[in-house]
């Protein structure tokens, strides 16, 4: 059962809603997962998606931030969350699709503004949830899976616009990258974007900052999609829609596509 995956933070559903229907529309992926949905799972606008196809979901919500769901137009079964850190956020979901294939959508802590979790707590919390994810990882190894999501952090050097000058930012600082590289490794991910776009810089998102955000082109590769060994050779066909920046009230997060034949 070859699928089509896309993920995306999408900066509030409710909001975004028309540019998440014109996602659906046009590029019709089997399934979308939303990251900072801002909204309670009943607010969740789903009648709309269910009117493209898209009747199924599986989401975690609170009011106003964080928020994760996976929308598919295959069936998909609930298959849990974990507050990692015990945060108390929305920030995880998985989902089972009828080829037993599991999906886990992650909204990971931004990590604030100083990259010093002595002065600045929400620093702190992204480092604790990443080391909470590795050691779930280490405890159960995953199989079979897919895990996707805004997990902030640009890892590599050309994953950002210029990676002298963003080693003391939060997404892309040394500690940061550590954190990521060992929860890739408790579970055995394959990152299939770079895999499948193994050269060249790429991004995911560009900030609301920027005058002109096409033209500075000053973005990072937040947005990943990694699979597990025994399933990542399926996965192809690796994307990032960067016009969706450019959509009508958009996200500062474009979309990430991949394909799995299974």
């Amino acid at each position: 059962m070859p699928f089509t995956l896309a993920t995306w933070n999408i900066n509030s559903v409710r909001l975004r809603e028309p540019i998440v229907q014109k996602l659906l529309q046009e590029e019709g992926p089997d399934v979308l997962c939303l990251q900072e949905c801002k909204s309670p799972v009943e607010k969740i606008p789903v009648e709309g998606f269910a009117a493209l196809g898209y009747r199924h979901m599986v989401a975690r919500g609170q009011k106003g931030y964080n928020g994760v769901a996976i929308l598919s137009r295959l069936p998909i079964e609930d298959a849990g969350e974990q507050d990692f850190a015990a945060l108390g956020h929305a920030r995880h979901v998985a989902g089972r699709l009828e080829n037993g294939v599991v999906i886990h959508n992650f909204y990971v802590p931004a990590g604030g503004d100083v990259p010093d979790r002595d002065v600045n707590e929400k620093f702190g919390q992204k480092l604790d949830y990443l080391t909470a994810m590795r050691d779930w990882f280490h405890a159960d190894k995953p199989e079979k899976s897919v895990l996707v999501g805004d997990l902030n952090i640009a890892p590599r050097e050309d994953d950002v616009w210029d990676h002298k000058k963003l080693l003391k930012v939060v997404s892309h600082t040394p500690v940061e990258v550590a954190h990521l590289a060992e929860t890739q490794e408790a579970g055995g991910w394959i990152d299939i974007t770079r895999r499948d776009i193994p050269e060249g810089k790429l991004y995911s998102w560009w900030s609301y900052r920027a005058r002109d955000w096409d033209a500075a082109d000053k973005g990072r590769r937040l947005d990943h999609v990694w699979a597990t060994p025994d399933i990542a050779g399926a996965g192809h066909s690796s994307r990032i829609l960067r016009d969706a920046r450019g959509w009508e009230k958009p996200s500062d997060h474009a979309p990430v596509f991949a394909t799995f034949d299974l």
